[in-house]
């Protein structure tokens, strides 16, 4: 069903934004009206004086089960010898928080979220929680908008599940590289060097430390993701030398 709303300039302005995110994901909507819902948060539809518009809780809400489904089917196909739990632990690094949030700012999902001015104040548009949100409810207005899992997958398959086993390696990179190195007797920790950009939108840059001595370095939004990025950087750095000389950590 299609929902017919009048809407006013500032809505409209924002929805003629929208062609260039279609382009982005490769969907056209038949009702536009479930895509500016998927990327309407509470804080935004709860400013308005009449809501035309739903906030995306909803369509996450259903997002969140397709992508379940989706994701289940793709690992239980290509990772026929992966027990139920390894699987498990697989669709969880796949489609966790973080995981979601980064694949969703690959094509600029985060700039599309509409924020109320407390949010977007307080970094709003910055946090795995909403970008990740956003998300799933953009892939639950993609399956309800065309009726077709197909249309779905086609999303989740382009910008989720493309390169699962290097993805693995950089969701799961700290886990990785601690048993890797533990393996040879030693030890990796973390140290944030530096920290840029004001409070609530903090930048991290953090170093990976084998046995005391500096790797590589990563940034990002929170110590965790700087930290996440530095292990995934040695990581990368490890298999290039092992590579080229044979040696391991």
């Amino acid at each position: 069903m299609k929902h017919n709303v009048v809407i006013s300039q500032t809505d409209r302005d924002f929805e003629n934004s929208l062609s260039i995110l279609e382009q982005q994901i490769g969907y056209r909507f038949q009702d536009r009206y479930l895509l500016i819902c998927a990327l309407t948060h509470s804080s935004y539809a709860n400013e308005q004086k009449i809501r035309l518009y739903e906030d995306y809780e909803r369509l996450e809400f259903l997002g969140d089960a397709v992508l379940e489904m989706l994701s289940s089917t793709f690992l239980y196909r290509h990772y026929p010898e992966k027990r139920e739990g390894e699987l498990t632990k697989m669709r969880a690094s796949l489609v966790c928080e973080p995981a979601l949030a980064h694949c969703a700012r690959q094509f600029g999902l985060d700039r599309y979220i509409r924020l109320g001015k407390g949010e977007e104040a307080g970094g709003g548009r910055s946090k795995d929680s909403i970008v990740s949100d956003v998300c799933e409810a953009l892939l639950g207005a993609i399956y309800l908008d065309s009726g077709d899992i197909g249309k779905a997958r086609a999303f989740v398959m382009r910008f989720i599940l493309s390169d699962p086993d290097g993805k693995l390696m950089f969701y799961d990179a700290k886990s990785i590289l601690q048993e890797r190195v533990q393996k040879s007797g030693g030890a990796v920790t973390y140290e944030i060097v530096d920290e840029s950009g004001p409070e609530h939108m903090k930048i991290y840059t953090a170093a990976c430390l084998i046995d005391g001595s500096e790797y590589m370095r990563g940034s990002g939004g929170s110590k965790k993701a700087a930290e996440q990025e530095a292990a995934y950087r040695t990581l990368l750095d490890l298999e290039n030398k092992k590579g080229s000389d044979g040696e391991t950590v």
